[in-house]
């Protein structure tokens, strides 16, 4: 037996991708349908990231929010285990209590208490609408939390009459709010975003004079450039001016 035989690997250190999603009345129909399904095919990606990286594992976390807010599951999970409940859309839009969830959860006495340690996470926020209450409140605590501010964000705006600013409040930065305009573009950009992030967030920092400065700004960057370049991105919006007029969503009666 050699001398390093019963050396254990280093372990992995953890990367919590987070969902959140609007599932107010108005995202029925295609809206949460294309939402169920994207989500769902991009999970055994996020998983081949995770099982091929040899620094971090990836878990998921999902939390819906309407007249309320609720966790899918009790904590985060392996993408390999983790099975996407099909959403249902009703109700109102309580954005302010998403955050202050999302918030709770932010700890090391909750999602955060990896023995081993954890990447900064990442964080999808979807929505398409108007928050019903008061938001301000929730997202300037949130904002305020260590390992939110660490993260990277990107929300997805879903049509035209999503509050584009808001979504640029909550990722701080203009240049990662997408706004898409028919379930086509929803479903590549859940996954675009999905894939991205997990490669991104689960990465030590880039080094180098030409690296940007934070994780945040590489993703900015890559979706930036990716909408720009890539036909089946064609109609996206990248930040808060949209393209109005253009929606083609059917009907969520």
């Amino acid at each position: 037996m050699g001398a390093f035989d019963e050396v254990d690997a280093t372990p992995r250190r953890t990367m919590v991708l987070f969902f959140i999603v609007d599932t107010s009345g108005s995202m029925k129909g295609e809206r949460i349908e294309s939402v169920n399904v994207a989500v769902q095919e991009v999970l055994p990606y996020v998983d081949d990231i995770s099982s091929t990286n040899p620094d971090a594992q990836i878990k998921i976390a999902a939390l819906e929010f309407s007249s309320g807010c609720e966790w899918m599951y009790p904590q985060p999970m392996d993408p390999g285990e983790f099975s996407w409940r099909t959403l249902e859309a009703g109700g109102l839009t309580a954005m302010g209590d998403a955050f202050n969830e999302l918030n709770a959860k932010l700890s090391k006495k909750a999602f955060m208490q990896e023995a081993v340690g954890s990447f900064a996470p990442a964080f999808i926020f979807m929505s398409d609408g108007e928050p019903t209450d008061d938001y301000k409140h929730g997202l300037e605590k949130l904002k305020g939390n260590p390992w939110f501010r660490a993260g990277i964000k990107v929300a997805i705006a879903i049509g035209e009459d999503a509050n584009q600013d808001i979504l640029a409040e909550f990722t701080g930065t203009s240049e990662a709010v997408l706004t898409v305009h028919n379930k086509e573009q929803l479903k590549k950009i859940i996954r675009f975003v999905s894939v991205t992030s997990s490669q991104v967030a689960s990465k030590s920092s880039s080094v180098g004079s030409d690296a940007p400065q934070t994780k945040q700004e590489e993703l900015s960057e890559k979706i930036a450039e990716q909408v720009k370049s890539d036909d089946q991105f064609d109609g996206v919006d990248v930040g808060t001016e949209v393209s109005s007029g253009t929606d083609d969503w059917g009907s969520w009666g």
